[in-house]
């Protein structure tokens, strides 16, 4: 206590010293101390309540508490009397089992007499209830069969709990009763045809459906009470739990099932469409058959059986077994398609699932697939594999049709621009089209697939096709007669080549996207290169045929005959006029190159005619003369060739322009400058060898064998630099093997 108040005295100085800190505070010291007094007085009076409360409280509970212990001993008290009493009753409840037993008697009298219309009338009742079954008055049929199985059931109840090891009055009671047990099972084959045509039911008739469905729920309210029973008695009736609502989506699912299942018409030997019509039938049935689920058969059910999603899912299973088997059957690769079109992308779609009006009870995003994924994968593969052949097996035979039409006698047909061409192209990339179209109904990734394949199977092809196209030259050199029209095929299959080319950059473009492009390019450059070649070899055969037609005039070159007045560089500027008239119908890239390709190879026959020494001249006069009609014939070459190039833009004057080099070394009369002359035509033309000068030399004939000489060694002294865009034409010009020493003598 001390210390209390020793913190209590220290606490008010301290609040004391607080109040008085300013001497104004002074004056106000009187109301401090009135302002104190009342909190004093407060606290005093707060405190003296709380504690009276406290001791009121401690009187009330020992008050019950004494009350409580009153009770106690009553209690005590009457447990006694109650134990003592019922030892001396012992022996009298014993002697009451007479009476027990006649209670029970007297209760199963009871029921009898309750029952003893129902058990006389039952026989008649059978009768009424077959007739309401076979009339079709469900409600009442099952009615009167609930009143029958009530009777049976009570009687069998009470000998049950009467004498439950009494089977001969159970089997008495069941035997009486027999009849309606068929009853009820021939109800049963009428509610199950109901729902087995529950569906057309509906739209027709639905309060029977409504009727069906009763019936149902009232006997699944009894399977419940005789469940509940059972917990108590034991007892269960014969025939209980009948469980005919499980029964009832049992029966709705095998239905389901037999209409998937019985929408085959048709098979492969009688309809090669049977699958496609197969799955067509089915998408209609079902989403007629929702519908109608949705819209009419969730009015006759109640809520809890949610019909409408136990349906869905049924014909979902109903759907992914049907697959399921149609995947195990050994599918064309045109079947493979149109089941995987439907699985993965009919169902899901608007058609089916996700038709607008199925919405919202049905999400598509909430279905699990048809297939599994790696039955998907296996037909995919199986697809990809029987399509890789089938595509190998298209090309040879168009190869095969192609290579026929190559023999025809009359000429290929033309596009609208003129060019000749074949049908192959237009037949190969109609094909690949038509397989990529397919293969993009399913998805992105097979479009890729197959489109690499096109790619792949192309490049075989090229190949093929280049070798049919050797093949087919070879056979027209055997006999340049045949086949009629050699040239113009010719030309429609060089042309194919660049209709090949715009039709894989094409199909690529409309079939491949941005980010896999580059993986699939890879098999560009080899296909270029490849058509490049059968067109370059193409363009060979033909220049090949003009160059034998020319043969003969372009040996007459620099001989007596040409240097008397032959006209053979008329008749070849001519001929290859009239070639290059068909040439017409080659397709720009190739003709261009063709055109350059014939110039350089006439003005490369003219100058080995010089090298090949046929002439000698031996005057100036003759020379002149000489050098003038090659000057002449070279004129009428560029002319020539000017006007086959007129549409190209191309510079024809550089090889002609060698004949006239050419033409002035032999023209030259001062022989003292013939080494500059030589000099000059080596630094234009720097594949010019030393056979080549003795050869030229030789021509002029008038060279002596020391000039010859001279000229030689000085030029290979100092061997000129080539210009960078200099094409060689010396190069592959041969001179007669006569060595260089002889040519100097």
């Amino acid at each position: 206590m001390k210390e209390t108040d020793r913190e209590a005295v220290a606490t008010a100085v301290q609040r004391v010293a607080g109040m008085l800190q300013r001497p104004d505070q002074l004056d106000k010291v009187e109301q401090y101390r009135r302002r104190e007094a009342r909190k004093k007085a407060s606290v005093e009076a707060r405190l003296k309540a709380a504690i009276q409360s406290q001791l009121d409280g401690v009187r009330t509970g020992l008050s019950q508490l004494h009350n409580a212990l009153t009770d106690v001993k009553d209690i005590q008290q009457s447990l006694a009397d109650v134990s003592k009493d019922w030892r001396q009753s012992i022996n009298t409840v014993e002697s009451l089992k007479d009476v027990k037993d006649a209670v029970a008697q007297h209760s199963q009298l009871a029921a009898a007499v309750e029952n003893l219309k129902n058990i006389f009338s039952v026989p008649e009742i059978v009768r009424e209830t077959q007739d309401l079954i076979e009339q079709g008055a469900l409600l009442q049929a099952h009615r009167k069969l609930m009143d029958l199985e009530c009777s049976r059931d009570g009687l069998m109840c009470e000998q049950y709990r009467m004498d439950s090891g009494n089977t001969r009055d159970m089997t008495l009671i069941h035997g009486y009763f027999s009849s309606t047990q068929g009853l009820s099972d021939e109800l049963a084959k009428q509610l199950w045809m109901v729902l087995q045509r529950s569906l057309v039911t509906v739209r027709r008739d639905p309060t029977l459906l409504v009727s069906v469905v009763r019936i149902i729920e009232r006997e699944e309210k009894i399977d419940r009470r005789i469940l509940d029973r059972k917990k108590q008695t034991g007892f269960v009736p014969p025939g209980r739990p009948k469980n005919w609502k499980e029964k009832m989506f049992s029966i709705l699912d095998r239905t389901v099932t037999t209409r998937i299942e019985g929408t085959q018409a048709d098979t492969r030997e009688s309809d090669k469409m049977w699958l496609v019509r197969h799955l067509e039938i089915i998408r209609k049935y079902v989403l007629d058959d929702l519908l109608v689920a949705k819209n009419l058969m969730v009015q006759c059910f109640p809520p809890h059986y949610e019909i409408f999603k136990n349906l869905l899912r049924m014909y979902h299973q109903a759907l992914s077994t049907r697959m399921q088997e149609l995947a195990s059957e050994d599918l064309e690769a045109s079947e493979i398609v149109s089941l995987l079109t439907w699985v993965l992308n009919t169902y899901t779609s608007v058609e089916m699932m996700g038709n607008m009006e199925l919405a919202p009870e049905v999400d598509v995003h909430s279905l699990e697939p048809l297939l599994s994924p790696n039955v998907v994968s296996e037909l995919l593969d199986t697809y990809m594999s029987t399509l890789t052949s089938n595509i190998i097996a298209w090309l040879r035979k168009a190869l095969e049709t192609d290579r026929k039409d190559w023999s025809k006698e009359t000429e290929p047909e033309a596009d609208q621009d003129g060019y000749y061409q074949t049908t192959l192209p237009a037949i190969v990339f109609q094909m690949f089209e038509q397989n990529l179209q397919v293969a993009a109904q399913i998805n992105e990734d097979l479009k890729t697939k197959v489109l690499v394949l096109c790619l792949q199977q192309m490049n075989s092809f090229l190949s093929r096709y280049k070798d049919e196209a050797q093949l087919y030259k070879e056979e027209h050199l055997k006999n340049r007669q045949h086949p009629h029209c050699y040239v113009q095929y010719m030309i429609a299959i060089i042309n194919n080549c660049q209709t090949f080319k715009e039709s894989i950059v094409s199909l690529k473009r409309k079939y491949l996207k941005g980010e896999v492009e580059e993986g699939v390019c890879l098999s560009q450059p080899s296909m270029d290169g490849i058509l490049d070649t059968i067109a370059k070899e193409g363009c060979g055969s033909l220049l090949e045929e003009v160059f034998l037609d020319l043969e003969q005039h372009l040996n007459e070159l620099m001989t007596k005959k040409w240097l008397l007045g032959s006209n053979a560089v008329d008749i070849i500027c001519v001929t290859v006029e009239d070639y290059f008239n068909d040439f017409a119908k080659i397709k720009k890239p190739y003709k261009k190159r063709m055109t350059a390709e014939a110039h350089r190879r006439v003005v490369v026959e003219y100058l080995r005619a010089v090298m090949q020494k046929r002439i000698s001249f031996r005057s100036a006069e003759e020379r002149k003369e000489g050098a003038e009609k090659m000057v002449r014939e070279a004129e009428q070459l560029r002319f020539l060739f000017r006007k086959l190039a007129s549409g190209f833009g191309e510079d024809v004057d550089g090889h002609c322009d060698t004949i006239v080099a050419v033409a002035e070394v032999i023209k030259l009369t001062d022989p003292s400058l013939l080494y500059l002359e030589v000099s000059t035509l080596v630094s234009k033309y720097p594949d010019i060898r030393d056979d080549h000068i003795g050869a030229l030399l030789a021509v002029r004939g008038d060279a002596s064998r020391d000039m010859k000489q001279t000229i030689i060694e000085t030029l290979e002294q100092g061997p000129a630099q080539a210009n960078p865009s200099y094409v060689p034409i010396f190069r592959e010009i041969t001179v007669p093997s006569l060595n260089v020493a002889k040519l100097l003598k």
